[in-house]
């Protein structure tokens, strides 16, 4: 195989990842009747159980403003609470209320865990160089922009 057909057909795939993620990700949120912002929210606060309000703002990269507004809209839908952080109680403390693995929640994870799912198939030592090919082409893309 030539590099003329390595590059673009490599480009093409991660093209087509990327837009069947935002895709199944779309359509999750209409179903749930929720924003993009809503939606990274809800992901970011499964994986950090109890953030606090100012880290979810840094990795949303919105204002105070925008993520107090945030937080009151999922409150108000029952997806999120705040609690009282027990060392400091002038700090909240963000939690879910659903379960992000059942309906109709799951359908925010669905892509990513089907995708999961399909790596458990292929082969670990060839996923794994894949996976640092991909990191290496990244941080190389990142530092070129940077400049």
């Amino acid at each position: 195989m030539t590099d003329e057909v390595v590059v673009p057909g490599l480009r093409r795939a991660l093209t087509d990842y990327v837009r069947a993620r935002s895709a199944a990700l779309g359509a999750a949120r209409r179903a749930l009747g929720i924003g993009e912002g809503d939606a990274n929210a809800l992901l970011h606060i499964a994986a950090h159980p109890g953030i606090r309000p100012t880290h979810l703002r840094e990795h949303l990269g919105i204002t105070a403003a925008g993520i107090t507004a945030l937080i009151d809209r999922l409150v108000e839908r029952g997806a999120v609470r705040r609690d009282v952080d027990p060392t400091d109680r002038r700090v909240n403390r963000i939690s879910l209320t659903i379960d992000i693995g059942e309906e109709p929640w799951v359908q925010l994870t669905r892509f990513d865990d089907d995708f999961d799912v399909a790596l458990l198939d292929a082969d670990e030592v060839e996923t794994l160089r894949f996976a640092e090919l991909l990191d290496t082409l990244t941080a190389v893309t990142v530092g070129r922009g940077e400049r």
